[in-house]
């Protein structure tokens, strides 16, 4: 078996990604509509791609792309987004970020269960998550638009 290089790995991403998106058998609104809600999902810590099957059935919008988007962006990209939710949701609510930052990673490294229970872990939590659910929004929001451009043009290229 021949090991492939990170370039060709990506490049087989890419055209499985191609072959698995943009040859769905359904409407370019509904398969842009269903990625933009995987990706919002996929980007909220703790939903993922259950959340983006059933936001899918909720919406009617494409199950497939929204398993995908979820995928896309699942976890890892939390990690990615942390620190500017936290940046957002500490503006959001008033609060010095670099304090919400100390007291989040307190939780994460000394992690005991009734911290979970104490007010100041719901100081953390609400404006991680408002910040967490903007970034998701606007994420989905813009693979969907841009989606629905690309799929649009591949499909019926001018």
């Amino acid at each position: 078996m021949i090991k492939r290089n990170i370039p060709e790995k990506i490049k087989a991403l890419r055209d499985s990604l191609y072959q698995k998106l943009f040859k769905i058998n359904d409407s370019p609104v509904r398969i842009a509509f269903g990625l933009g809600l995987g990706v919002a999902s996929g980007i909220i810590p703790g939903t993922g791609p259950l959340a983006a099957l059933f936001l899918a059935f909720i919406f009617k919008a494409n199950r497939a792309s929204a398993l995908i988007g979820s995928l896309i962006t699942n976890t890892w990209f939390s990690f990615v987004t942390f620190l500017l939710a936290l940046r957002l949701g500490s503006a959001i609510f008033g609060v010095s970020w670099e304090k919400l930052q100390d007291e989040s990673r307190a939780l994460f490294t000394d992690f005991k269960w009734e911290y979970l229970f104490k007010s100041s872990f719901f100081n953390i939590a609400l404006p991680l998550f408002i910040g967490y659910l903007i970034i998701a929004l606007l994420s989905g929001i813009l693979v969907y638009l841009v989606s629905l451009v690309l799929i649009k043009k591949i499909r019926h290229p001018a």
